[in-house]
C-alpha cells in the first residue's frame, strides 16, 4: 500500500467531526494508556484536551527526559539559494515576488561555513528554494563535499528529488532530509500552490517514500501551520509518520512545527495557532510517539522557546538567518520568513545550560549507524 492509498481511507470532514466531538472522558481514558495509537493522538488534538494541557505538559516532559535525557541538539540552517520556480502564495521566495535572487557560489558557501564554525555549530541544515535548473543534485553534491570537512552532521531541506538522487545524497553523507507536505487537504493545497512542480500534490506526498527507500537515516515531516485547520492537518501528518515508521522502520523520524510568519507579500494565515495550541500539539506528538525528534525553530518567540526546552523539544536552531549568505556573504538578501527569537548562539546555549540541560552539537547516531560524513 502506498501513502496515497493509505490516506485515502480517511475523509477530511469526518476526521474533523471526530476531533471536535471528543469529550473530556475520552481524553482521560487516553491519558491513562501506556501505548497510544493514531486514534488516541486525534483525541489529544481536540479542543477538549486543551483543559488537560498542564497534565499533558508534565507527561511530555517525563517521556522526553526518559527517552532523550536532558539534551537539546543544536543546528543552524544554511540557506544556499532563494531562487524558486514555484508560485506559492505564502512564501517570500515565490517566483512572482520581484526580489533579488541569489545562489551561493562554492567560495561563498565556504565563507558561510567558516562563520558558522566560529559560532560552535557542528550540525547544519542546507536550505534552498525549488529551482531545478539552478539548485539541482550536482549543486547539492558539490556543496556537501565542500561542507563535510566543517560539519559533523549535514541535513537538507530542498525540492523533492528522485529516489536515485536521494541515494546519491545518502552516499555523500547526508544525515537527514526534511520535506513538508504543507497541507494534506488536496483542494486547499491547489489554492496556495499555483505554478511549478510543487503543484503536483501526489508527487510531493510520495517524496518520503523515495527518501525511505534510499535509506536516509532521518526523515523530517510537518505541515505549514496556518493553511488549514491545524488539528486535522496534524492528524494526517501523524498518519503519514505512522505509515512511514511501518514501511521504513530503519529510519528515524522528526516533526517540525512551522507556524506561518511574516514574509514578502501580503499573505494572511487562514487559521491562527496560539502558543497554547502549539504547546498542546507538541505534547500530543510526544505522548503519542516517544521516539519522535521534535524540532523547534527560531520562527517561535524567545519566551515560547524558553518554556518548550523542558516540555518536549529535542532539536532547536539558534541565531538563524533565512536568506542566502545571511551570516556573512550577503546580509541584505531576501529572507524566506522573519525569525522571532534573535538571540545569539552564545545566549541561547546559556539559557539551555541554566535550565539544567546540555546543548549537543553532534548526533552520535551517525557513528553508530555508519553514516558517511
Amino acid at each position: 500500500m502506498d501513502i496515497k492509498t493509505y490516506l485515502a481511507r480517511f475523509n477530511w470532514d469526518e476526521v474533523k467531526e471526530r476531533i471536535y466531538a471528543v469529550n473530556t472522558e475520552d481524553v482521560k481514558v487516553v491519558l491513562c494508556k501506556k501505548k497510544l495509537s493514531v486514534d488516541d493522538f486525534l483525541v489529544l488534538l481536540s479542543p477538549a484536551a486543551a483543559c488537560f494541557l498542564e497534565e499533558m505538559a508534565l507527561m511530555s516532559q517525563h517521556i522526553t527526559q526518559n527517552r532523550f535525557g536532558k539534551n537539546i541538539q543544536l543546528f543552524m540552517p544554511l540557506y544556499l539559494s532563494n531562487e524558486c520556480q514555484n508560485i506559492c502564495t505564502y512564501c517570500g521566495f515565490s517566483l512572482d515576488n520581484k526580489i533579488k535572487r541569489k545562489t551561493l557560489s562554492h567560495g561563498e558557501i565556504v565563507i558561510e561555513a567558516l562563520t558558522l564554525k566560529k559560532m560552535g555549530i557542528d550540525h547544519v541544515l542546507l536550505v534552498t528554494g525549488e529551482a531545478n535548473s539552478t539548485v539541482h543534485i550536482d549543486y547539492f553534491l558539490k556543496a556537501i563535499a565542500l561542507l563535510k570537512s566543517y560539519f559533523n552532521t549535514i541535513s537538507i531541506e530542498v525540492q523533492p528529488l528522485e529516489e536515485e538522487e536521494y541515494k546519491l545524497l545518502y552516499e555523500a553523507g547526508v544525515y537527514s532530509v526534511l520535506v513538508y507536505q504543507e497541507t494534506y487537504h488536496r483542494e486547499v493545497y491547489k489554492k496556495y500552490h499555483l505554478k511549478g512542480k510543487k503543484t503536483n500534490f501526489d508527487y510531493r506526498l510520495a517524496t518520503s517514500d523515495r527518501i525511505g527507500r534510499a535509506r536516509i537515516h532521518k526523515i523530517g515531516v510537518g505541515v505549514l501551520l496556518g493553511l488549514e485547520d491545524w488539528r486535522v492537518d496534524s492528524f494526517y501528518n501523524a498518519l503519514h509518520i505512522d505509515y512511514l515508521q511501518k514501511m521504513y522502520w530503519q529510519s528515524k523520524y522528526a516533526v517540525s512545527f512551522p507556524r506561518l510568519r511574516p514574509a514578502e507579500g501580503e499573505f494572511v494565515p487562514n487559521f491562527i495557532l496560539s502558543d497554547s495550541n502549539l504547546l498542546q500539539l507538541i505534547c500530543a506528538y510526544r505522548i503519542w510517539n516517544p521516539e519522535l525528534d521534535i524540532s523547534i525553530s527560531t520562527r517561535e518567540s524567545e519566551l515560547f522557546r524558553n518554556h518548550v526546552v523542558s516540555l518536549g523539544a529535542t532539536t532547536m536552531s539558534a541565531a538563524s538567518k533565512t536568506n542566502p549568505g545571511g551570516y556573512a556573504v550577503d546580509l541584505q538578501s531576501l529572507e524566506q520568513f522573519e525569525i522571532s527569537d534573535e538571540r545569539s548562539v552564545e545566549d541561547f546555549v546559556a539559557m539551555i545550560t541554566a535550565k539544567g540541560y546540555e546543548c549537543v552539537v553532534k548526533d552520535w547516531d551517525t557513528i553508530y549507524k555508519g553514516v558517511k560524513q
